[in-house]
């Protein structure tokens, strides 16, 4: 339960919205809005979720890897709502140039790219008091997908910020891009060791596997089933959900092509303008 009460939570969340629009920064909360716990941070992202106009179709995970903990100087993963506005589906309804989906940087701060197994619910997985186990989280999977995201921060320094105030701020939610299903039978698939290549303009950058992600993907994914059946509402059939970075992140900026290789998972390419 938060602490903070709702005044602070709305005026947190004002503020927190206001620099998203205006792609502008700021050092920290105010002290009086400041959220103390994550119960506090995420009391303070729903009310952000309202004042965005636009559907949460889903979540993505910070901090599921040792570079993403030390990157954000946190102890433990991060949840943050996918607002339909920003997840790009990659296919006919994208925007292309010469042929590759394009996402703008113009305004990212971060400047970075992630490759990440991202997964597609079948089946709800609601609050509840008793732990989800990983088979039934598993279980409620229905595809897998090869994803790239593009994260930012509303704050200055995302290293001195803390927990509650990243979860606050959507978990440095800003883009992300979901590659189609992969066509083949992936549940006998060993996602631990399973690589994805990350190329920038051609040349490899950055090489990882699913163990990076808590040990593996699935267990990324039930760490969040177990996150929102106790700070939010679970998640929902249809949800999209990005377990976080497998390689360590890629500095982009405009202009570059990015590529992330899933093997026999499949691959995603985006241009950044």
């Amino acid at each position: 339960m938060a602490s903070l009460d709702r005044r602070a939570i709305g005026a947190a969340a004002t503020l927190l919205w206001r620099n998203w629009i205006a792609f502008t920064r700021i050092p920290a909360l105010p002290a009086d809005c400041r959220p103390a716990d994550r119960a506090d941070g995420y009391a303070i992202q729903t009310e952000l979720a309202s004042l965005t106009g636009q559907r949460t179709v889903g979540w993505k995970i910070a901090a599921t890897s040792a570079a993403g903990l030390a990157h954000l100087d946190v102890d433990g993963p991060l949840a943050g709502r996918l607002f339909d506005g920003r997840v790009v589906n990659h296919g006919p309804h994208g925007t292309h140039e010469k042929g590759f989906l394009t996402v703008s940087l113009a305004e990212n701060a971060m400047r970075l790219a992630e490759a990440e197994f991202a997964f597609r619910l079948g089946r709800g997985l609601p609050r509840r008091d008793r732990a989800y186990e990983l088979d039934e989280v598993v279980e409620a999977i229905d595809t897998i997908h090869p994803a790239i995201e593009l994260p930012d921060s509303r704050f200055e320094d995302v290293a001195k910020a803390g927990a509650p105030q990243l979860i606050a701020d959507d978990a440095c939610a800003s883009w992300l891009v979901v590659g189609a299903p992969a066509r083949m039978d992936w549940r006998g698939l060993d996602l631990a060791a399973h690589e994805v290549v990350a190329r920038r303009d051609g040349v490899i950058a950055e090489r990882g596997t699913g163990e990076k992600v808590l040990g593996d993907p699935r267990r990324a994914l039930t760490w969040l089933a177990n996150e929102l059946r106790v700070y939010g509402d679970g998640l929902r059939v249809d949800d999209i959900v990005t377990t976080g970075t497998c390689i360590t992140p890629v500095s982009v900026a405009p202009g570059d092509l990015f590529s992330a290789d899933f093997g026999s998972l499949g691959s995603i390419e985006i241009k950044l303008t």
